[in-house]
Formats: structure tokens, C-alpha cells, sequence
């Protein structure tokens, strides 16, 4: 070994002790610092090509909905074009149909049960962003973006299932193609979505 290669082995191995040695001692005590797993868990899936939601308490079929009867999302999820948030849709509105509608099925029996017990279901989140993410839904629908562009082909969906990463630079690349929109255009301020 010559002596330059001996130099730059010794300068490197002279770095990782040092990174281990700080990194030991400054390291927080163990169970101290909660990283949720499941958002890096389901980001990843999405990326293999998960295409299973969680399970619902009553087996809503968007393709049914959305899709063979061409509901607008926004018929349900009314809230999303007035606030951050898109709402879930309350009992009361499923069954503004459903007192008449298919009411024989088993879903809609289910649907009715809630109803009439004045309960909601308890729905199990879908997507998920970390506590330091806001995503503002009326901005995006004020801007003219589809619900698809994040969300996916939901009018094909049985059951509803995280489409899109949801990881930073997924979000990042779609405001950089709208920099230059002539309407809206996007910011790429870090206070828009960390807040």
C-alpha cells in the first residue's frame, strides 16, 4: 500500500470513529423520541404498488359512486372547496339516497344502522401526513387541481387505498410544473406546507 492510499485509509477511519463517538454520545435516551412509523410505512408500500386501503366499517364503493354513477367529489366532500380539510360525509348525507336507494343491500342496512342510532362510523384514516405537513385542500381545488392529481383514479376504486407517496419531493415537483401557471400559480415557499 502506498503512502497516499495509507493517508487517505487512515483520514477515513479517523472520520467514522469520530461520527461514531459523537453520535453515541449525543444520541437522546432510547424510547425518548417518537417516530411514527406508519407514514413512512405506508409511503413505502405505495411505491411497491400497494393498492389496498384499510378496511372501512361499511364497504363504500367509490366505483360505484364516483365512477358508473359520475358523483362529483365534491357532492360528499363539500368541505374540501370551503376548508383545509375535505370532510368525510356525514351519515345524514349517504342516506339523503339511501332511505330509498338500495336499501335491501347489506352495506346500506349498515349505513341505516348508523342513521337511526344517530352514530358515525368510525372510518380509519387513509392518508396520512406527519404532524409538521399541512395540506390545504381548498387552495388546491380553488387552483383547479383535480382531485384525481393526488387522490388517483378513486372512480375506479372499490376500496379506497393511498395512490400517492405523499413525500416531499412528490409534492415539490408538482409545484415546481405550476410555477408558471397563468392563474394560480404555485409557491415554493416552505411556510405554504410547514406550519
Amino acid at each position: 500500500m502506498n503512502r497516499k492510499a495509507s493517508v487517505i485509509a487512515f483520514v477515513i477511519a479517523t472520520l467514522i470513529a469520530g461520527t461514531v463517538a459523537f453520535t453515541q454520545s449525543q444520541a437522546p435516551p432510547p424510547g425518548s423520541i417518537k417516530v411514527p412509523a406508519e407514514p413512512i410505512v405506508k409511503s413505502l408500500l405505495v411505491q411497491l404498488g400497494d393498492t389496498k386501503g384499510p378496511t372501512q366499517p361499511i364497504a363504500f364503493d367509490h366505483s360505484i359512486h364516483a365512477g358508473k354513477l359520475g358523483m362529483d367529489c365534491l357532492y360528499c366532500h363539500y368541505a374540501a372547496e370551503k376548508s383545509p380539510i375535505a370532510n368525510i360525509p356525514a351519515v345524514s348525507t349517504c342516506m339523503g339516497c339511501h332511505k330509498i336507494a338500495m336499501t335491501d343491500r347489506p352495506e346500506v342496512q349498515k349505513l341505516a344502522g348508523y342513521f337511526q342510532r344517530g352514530e358515525t362510523p368510525q372510518w380509519n384514516e387513509v392518508y396520512h401526513l406527519p404532524d409538521h405537513v399541512k395540506f390545504n385542500h381548498v387552495r388546491h381545488v380553488k387552483a383547479g387541481v383535480a382531485c384525481q392529481t393526488c387522490h388517483g383514479p378513486v372512480q375506479e376504486m372499490k376500496q379506497v387505498y393511498q395512490y400517492s407517496s405523499l413525500k416531499m419531493g412528490w409534492c415539490v415537483s408538482c409545484h415546481r410544473q405550476n410555477l408558471n401557471h397563468p392563474t394560480n400559480p404555485a409557491s415554493m415557499d416552505c411556510l405554504v406546507c410547514h406550519h
